[in-house]
């Protein structure tokens, strides 16, 4: 059955590289890929300080989670990201499910909604610019108003300037 599929990208070494990368595979292996502005964002809890890049990607897939998992781990790996690297350290490509249509709770090991949609900046913000009108999965609420309602304390981030198949996707406000 064809469900709506979220994920959240992020990068801290070579970005812009990076992040052109997993785009061109979502394009290539999914239908009906929509991406949201790229944001620039200070990292939570690591000790390197390199800025990341963030957005929001979301698509139609048949797959199941089990499969949709595998397929983000593949292509971190074909990336750089090594399974042994420690959780708070700089990363090539971090490729992580948000949503799977309505789907809750345990699913192929993977927990959904992911938790991150309502902790951090990074994720909510681009996914409400986004969707705004869709609905978190375990909530009711929608990404808009999550969002509006949501303290980012510390979390600073700011949509950057990016382009992606010869088009611009992301620009400053």
């Amino acid at each position: 059955m064809m469900a709506r599929v979220t994920v959240s990208i992020g990068s801290n070494i070579e970005r812009e590289r990076h992040v052109r990368v997993c785009l061109d595979a979502l394009a290539a292996d999914f239908q009906g890929l929509v991406v949201s502005r790229v944001f620039e964002s200070e990292p939570v809890g690591f000790e390197d300080g390199r800025n990341f890049y963030n957005l929001v990607a979301a698509f139609d897939s048949e797959a199941s989670v089990g499969e949709l998992q595998a397929w983000c781990k593949r292509l971190e790996f074909a990336n750089g990201r090594r399974a042994d690297s420690p959780k708070f350290s700089p990363r090539t490509l971090d490729v992580d499910l948000l949503t799977v249509g309505e789907l809750t709770g345990e699913h192929d090991g993977v927990m959904l909604p992911r938790d991150e949609i309502t902790r951090h900046a990074f994720v909510l913000q681009p996914l409400a610019e986004l969707l705004p009108t869709a609905r978190h999965p375990a909530s009711g609420e929608t990404y808009a108003d999550l969002w509006r309602a949501f303290d980012a304390g510390e979390q600073r981030l700011w949509p950057v300037a990016f382009t992606w198949a010869g088009r611009e996707i992301s620009h400053p406000d």
